[in-house]
């Protein structure tokens, strides 16, 4: 068996290396570490699946495995998004969590999201110990097994529904409904066939919204697009968008912990732009603090506007779990990740697309203009900014390490008729221009894949940027 822990949990192909018989097995090295780092006798964790192929049926196991052990499993009684599941984590006070899904993955994957009590990724020190204990199942008869039935019947795996603790949580703390409800806006709310289909609607029931639904039956095989909220894969929002007469459009990945958007001309609004309107918003409009926390490949956008602010910026190698430890440690006003992966302050350290979803709503209405003019004036206050992402499969391993070596050994004088001023190589290679802009070049922790990113004044600028990285790295298109 071959169970490879990336940045947030295992991910893996359906009936290749995730069968039932590995879920039961990583299940059970879960179950070890809670108990072996238990404060207290009466352990409990909360089990939820998205809606991928037989995700209610592996999260089914992960529960018999946890009761065979003595540790109560709340286990969600349908599809709910990651952050619900999450923040239900805290709510219910449970020792951890597990969420069945690969997110943004492919339809053929699926995988297993292990969460702590403080409702965020478990910490990459908790995810070797957990491999240890992999190690040590193996060599055992096998993971502990528990009947289902009987398991209910016992109390020791309960059904719950984890959205309305979740949806007051996010109304009543975090989001201004009556200013929502007030903008009487138009929405297109794409679930992309994920686990946040039903959530704008369901939460925004009792507003003066109008909500149009798109992808949310169920659907295992996502309908042939790949469940990443990316302007390539929103061809259809594009279009309800535009037939609706919306304000905006949004979009949830498979897991519904990223959030894409589209302004009401059908134009994609990508995470930098969100991120930049939310913090804007949350210092100007609600006067709160606090430092910003972004990735590597996250916009300049946010260190423009700390500058004017006066905050800090914090940034980190790619993978919301750096972000999440920020959370838990800083005065983090806004965590977030070029993926799409955001979370604000009051809420728990994960990313989180129906908040991010329900807080742009918020500051459309609140602005009483198109969102369109909101990103027009964001680019004259802290543009401009272009901003490209180019995936390039490869096929076979990459090693990071011989590509960023190979990188930092080729490293130029110039890109793009600007000179490289500074080069970080703590998560791939980024080279800083002269003129603000800079080029990223990185292979994906999770994918056969190599990415290059660029952010410049302008769209040409980019794409010369992108190019000098495809002839930097020695791959093609």
């Amino acid at each position: 068996m071959t169970v490879k822990f990336g940045t947030d949990g295992w991910r893996a192909v359906i009936a290749e290396t995730f069968t039932f018989e590995n879920v039961r097995l990583v299940s059970q090295a879960v179950a070890d570490y809670l108990i072996d780092t238990a404060n207290s006798g009466n352990l409990e964790v909360v089990i939820g699946f998205d809606t991928r192929f037989l995700s209610d049926r592996f999260a089914a196991e992960v529960a018999r495995v946890m009761a065979a052990n003595g540790i109560t499993a709340h286990l969600a009684r349908a599809d709910a998004p990651t952050p619900a599941i999450s923040y239900n984590i805290v709510h219910k006070k449970a020792a951890g969590g597990v969420m069945i899904t690969a997110s943004h993955n492919p339809p053929r994957y699926n995988g297993f999201k292990v969460k702590a009590a403080y409702g965020g990724a478990i910490s990459k020190d908790q995810t070797r110990v957990i491999e240890r204990k992999l190690v040590a199942v193996r060599d055992r008869i096998g993971p502990n097994l528990m009947d289902i039935k009987k398991a209910e019947e016992s109390g020791l795996v309960r059904r719950f529904d984890p959205a309305w603790p979740y949806y007051e949580h996010l109304t009543t703390k975090l989001i201004n409904m009556d200013i929502i409800s007030n903008g009487e806006l138009r929405v297109v709310a794409d679930a992309m066939y994920g686990a946040g289909r039903g959530a704008f609607r369901e939460i925004l029931s009792r507003t003066r919204t109008t909500v149009h639904e798109l992808h949310s039956e169920l659907n295992p095989g996502f309908g042939g697009i790949h469940p990443e909220p990316m302007g390539r894969n929103l061809k259809d929002l594009v279009t309800a968008v535009q037939h609706e007469n919306a304000h905006l459009g949004l979009a949830t990945d498979g897991d519904a912990d990223r959030i894409g958007a589209m302004d009401e001309k059908g134009n994609y609004v990508d995470p930098h732009t969100i991120m930049s309107l939310a913090v804007r918003y949350l210092v100007e409009k609600r006067g709160m603090t606090g430092a910003i926390a972004k990735t590597i490949s996250s916009t300049l956008m946010l260190n423009r506007l700390a500058k004017k602010y006066g905050l800090m910026v914090h940034e980190t190698p790619v993978g919301f779990d750096v972000i999440a430890e920020l959370m838990l440690t800083d005065d983090i006003l806004l965590g977030g990740e070029e993926s799409g992966g955001i979370s604000m302050k009051g809420h728990i350290p994960e990313g989180d697309g129906i908040l991010m979803g329900l807080l742009l709503m918020e500051i459309v209405a609140e602005a009483k203009v198109p969102l369109s003019e909101l990103i027009k004036d964001l680019q004259q206050d802290v543009g401009p900014a272009v901003y490209k992402r180019e995936d390039i499969h490869v096929k076979g391993f990459m090693s990071k390490n011989e590509v960023v070596q190979r990188l930092v050994d080729a490293e130029p004088d110039r890109i793009a008729g600007e000179s490289v001023v500074k080069v970080d190589d703590y998560d791939g290679v980024k080279f800083h221009l002269a003129d603000d802009s800079w080029l990223l070049i990185r292979p994906s922790g999770t994918e056969p894949v190599l990415r290059i990113y660029a952010e410049a004044g302008s769209a040409a600028a980019v794409e010369a940027m992108i190019q000098k990285g495809l002839e930097l790295a020695n791959v093609e298109r």
